[in-house]
Order: structure tokens, then C-alpha cells, then sequence
């Protein structure tokens, strides 16, 4: 196991030294020349005797541009709660920092299709954001007076946006999805692109 508090970290550790609760990238080995391998799936253990977990994401889909550490457990996690207070419906999703230079912080900004739009966005945002500090300490800290981390930004993605990205990069079907979050910009940006295009 690898603990992800570092993403890049290759401080492998053996079972018997994981903890509940706490963040890790799966690393395998085998007979057949596989030599700590990286699936790239993330997990939290729930038990240690006998040992279980969940599978909490992937590792190169997350957001950890200003130290938050937010990963797409959190951001489900997160957009559920916002959905269930809003009485909203989200089809998908995705987010990426946005770096505000004139200000030295910034925050994460989301482009989200919805089924059923919630009555007010900002209310969706709050409650989101909320949501988020709840989840992960780390994006409570940068929030915290805003020392890094601005209110996140919610952006409403036209419908089919993220269906038509699929399709034009060849990538209908079940085994693909658009990464819902990013620690770069360059696929949201092709999205805002095709966004504004349509509106314009």
C-alpha cells in the first residue's frame, strides 16, 4: 500500500501497518513479473481484522493545487449532499483549480450538466462548499478565511456537453467518463470552449 497524502510518493507500506480512515493507492505485486505495480485505484480501509476497504477513487483524478488534497470520494460525497439539499439532480460533473494571480489564491471551479437545476445556484455552491470542509479537513484548512482557497465557482454546462466531449474523442461507451476532477486545466478549458461555442 501507498499512502496518497502524496501522490507522487512511492513510500510503500505493508498491511499490517495501515490505518483505518485513512487515504491510500493501491500497489501490487505478483508471481508473473508484476513488481509494485500502481492500478492507480485509491482506498480507505473500513476494518483491519479481517481487513476491509472501499474503493474512494483514482489517484490521477484529484485536486491539490493549493494543498486541499480533495479526491473524487470527497467530490461525490460532496455533490450528493449539495443535490439532496437543493433538491437537485447532477449528470455529471468535473472541476479544476483556477489560479487568481492579482489575488496570489484561488479556487476550484466546477462545470456541471444538470437533470434537475437547483432554484438557486449560489445556495448550490454554499452548500457544496460546506459539504466539502466537512469531508476533507485539509479544504477546510485553505478555506479557512479564505487563505488559499476562494468559494468554488460553479459553472451550468450546456446539455449533452459532456457526452459530446466523449464523442469527439472517440470515447462513447461504458468504460469511459470524462475525469471528474483535475489537478490541470487542459480538459475543463476544452469544455468551457465547447460551452461557449453552443451559447454563442
Amino acid at each position: 500500500m501507498n499512502e496518497t497524502g502524496n501522490c507522487n510518493s512511492l513510500n510503500a507500506i505493508p498491511l499490517e501497518d495501515v490505518k483505518t480512515d485513512e487515504k491510500y493507492a493501491m500497489v501490487i505485486s505478483t508471481s508473473g513479473g508484476l513488481w509494485r505495480y500502481r492500478i492507480g485505484d485509491t482506498v480507505r480501509f473500513t476494518s483491519l481484522f479481517p481487513h476491509k476497504f472501499v474503493i474512494t477513487g483514482r489517484t490521477q483524478f484529484f485536486i491539490n493545487a493549493f494543498g486541499e488534497e480533495l479526491m473524487v470520494d470527497n467530490a461525490e460525497k460532496g455533490i450528493r449532499k449539495a443535490c439532496e439539499e437543493t433538491n437537485a439532480s447532477v449528470i455529471a460533473y468535473t472541476a479544476a483549480p483556477l489560479f487568481l494571480l492579482n489575488k496570489g489564491k484561488g479556487r476550484h471551479q466546477w462545470l456541471i450538466e444538470f437533470e434537475k437545476k437547483p432554484a438557486s445556484l449560489e445556495h448550490f455552491t454554499a452548500c457544496l462548499d460546506k459539504a466539502l470542509q466537512q469531508l476533507n479537513s485539509d479544504y477546510e484548512a485553505k478555506r479557512y478565511k479564505e487563505i488559499a482557497l476562494q468559494l468554488p465557482e460553479i459553472i451550468v454546462a450546456r446539455e449533452n456537453l459532456f457526452f459530446d466531449w466523449l464523442k469527439k474523442h472517440n470515447k462513447l461507451g461504458g468504460q469511459h467518463k470524462i475525469p471528474n476532477l483535475s489537478n490541470d486545466r487542459e480538459i475543463i478549458d476544452e469544455l468551457l470552449t465547447m460551452n461557449n461555442e453552443h451559447s454563442s
